[in-house]
């Protein structure tokens, strides 16, 4: 069964030069989603390249890039492909980036663990996203107001989850929005009436994970 959970692509951007690896510090900057794997890279390369110094930080993809152009950073992160704009904007400034594909991955849709509801519909979702229903009661759940949260506009996983499920409408102006998917699940963590989404590798035991149009979101369905 098809599902709006279509895999979005995870890249990593960087100048088209050979980095000087040992002569300066290396700066890794972006997605949240990308950031676990980032992190366990750079722990693992640094452990066996005793004089390589590399910081990895998240941000947000579009934040990744925006560093990247700037200068102020060597590889940005990102859950998204990089804009003609961005594209335009590096190339005025004689910056050659290059886009380097790492994975897939798929959105999550969480709720707090207490919650009964088991999945939704991608149009039960843009409605509770978009301000159209605003209780659980509205799509078989208790009677519970519904307290949305989202990634903010910073995120390749904001954009990914606007063009899959919101049709490029806007998100509801009463939601939380936060800046990496660790904030998100924690939020929802522990509000009862929360829902939110992730990269797939954010989900816990501290959250439940729905089904969206009878797929549940797992390494099975995203391969």
């Amino acid at each position: 069964m098809k599902t709006f959970i279509k895999f979005f692509l995870i890249a990593i951007f960087m100048l088209g030069i050979i980095l000087p690896c040992y002569a300066e510090k290396i700066v890794v900057e972006g997605s949240t989603t990308v950031l676990p794997i980032a992190q366990k890279a750079a722990e693992v390369y640094m452990k066996t390249n005793k004089d390589a110094d590399i910081s990895v930080r998240g941000g947000g993809s579009g934040v990744g890039i925006a560093s990247l152009i700037d200068g102020t950073c060597n590889i940005a992160n990102s859950s998204r492909a990089i804009k003609d704009s961005e594209l335009d904007k590096a190339v005025s400034r004689g910056r050659n980036i290059k886009a380097h594909v790492i994975a897939m991955d798929g959105i999550a849709v969480i709720v707090h663990p207490s919650n009964k509801i088991k999945g939704l519909t991608k149009k039960q979702l843009k409605d509770i996203y978009t301000g159209k229903i605003s209780n659980w009661a509205q799509v078989g759940g208790d009677n519970q107001k519904i307290v949305v949260v989202s990634r903010d506009t910073a995120s390749g996983t904001f954009e990914a989850f606007g063009e899959l499920v919101l049709d490029k409408e806007k998100v509801r102006p009463d939601a939380l929005m936060q800046a990496s998917n660790q904030a998100v699940a924690s939020v929802v963590s522990r509000t009862p009436g929360a829902i939110g989404y992730v990269g797939l590798g954010y989900l816990n035991p501290q959250v439940k994970a729905l089904e969206i149009d009878g797929v549940m979101p797992s390494k099975e369905t995203v391969l």
